[in-house]
């Protein structure tokens, strides 16, 4: 009789898990796909979401915890976006922290004067310049030194010869940040969990 007791117990705890998993896989999390290369080679973007990396985006992890440096986060646009005609969420990488100050120099990211390394996800044949932006009424962001104001941040794309983010157009507010890219599911033979660089444990 325990023995059997034991196995109804292991059984409704296997099916206790299974439906906490359901349940938290429905709420909060979202699926999407990359519509862009921006994040390249971390993340394979095309217009054509049958060809392009399909990611699960955990929407709870910030109800608990700050972004931090290396995280990879899907926000919606922020004003000056939305200025821009701008509808659809992005995905970038967290780069500057609130209070920090950040700059460019020798094509490459200084936070608090200090050189950031990011060999582990940005190819070493690409720099970090404001070439990319596109021409405006308004200077791009970095180009000059910048101090991220409180709850907000500074997120660039891997693919930093052709991304358009932070350098360009300022910060995200934490209130626009959707959540953070945790998994990839498609295509199969790349299906895994999507790490922040070693660099930031």
């Amino acid at each position: 009789m325990p023995s059997i007791n034991r196995k109804m117990i292991v059984e409704g705890s296997v099916i206790l898990v299974f439906w906490i998993i359901a349940v938290y896989i429905l709420i909060f999390t979202e699926r999407r796909w990359i519509p862009s290369g921006a994040m390249e080679p971390t993340l394979h973007g095309t217009p054509n979401q049958w060809e392009a990396d399909k990611i699960i985006v955990d929407k709870l992890k910030y109800k608990f915890s700050k972004p931090q440096r290396g995280d990879i986060v899907v926000f919606s646009p922020t004003e000056q976006l939305k200025k821009e005609q701008y509808q659809d969420a992005f995905i970038k990488r967290v780069i500057g922290l609130p209070g920090e100050k950040v700059q460019l120099q020798n094509g490459k990211v200084y936070i608090n004067n200090q050189p950031l390394p990011e060999d582990n996800y940005v190819s070493s044949s690409q720099n970090t310049l404001i070439d990319v932006c596109l021409s405006g009424a308004q200077p791009p962001f970095l180009a000059k030194p910048q101090t991220i104001p409180a709850d907000s941040y500074l997120v660039l794309g891997d693919n930093r010869n052709s991304s358009y983010d932070s350098r360009c157009w300022g910060v995200v507010p934490r209130k626009n940040i959707i959540g953070r890219a945790v998994f990839r599911f498609w295509p199969l033979n790349h299906i895994g969990g999507i790490d922040k660089s070693p660099l930031y444990p």
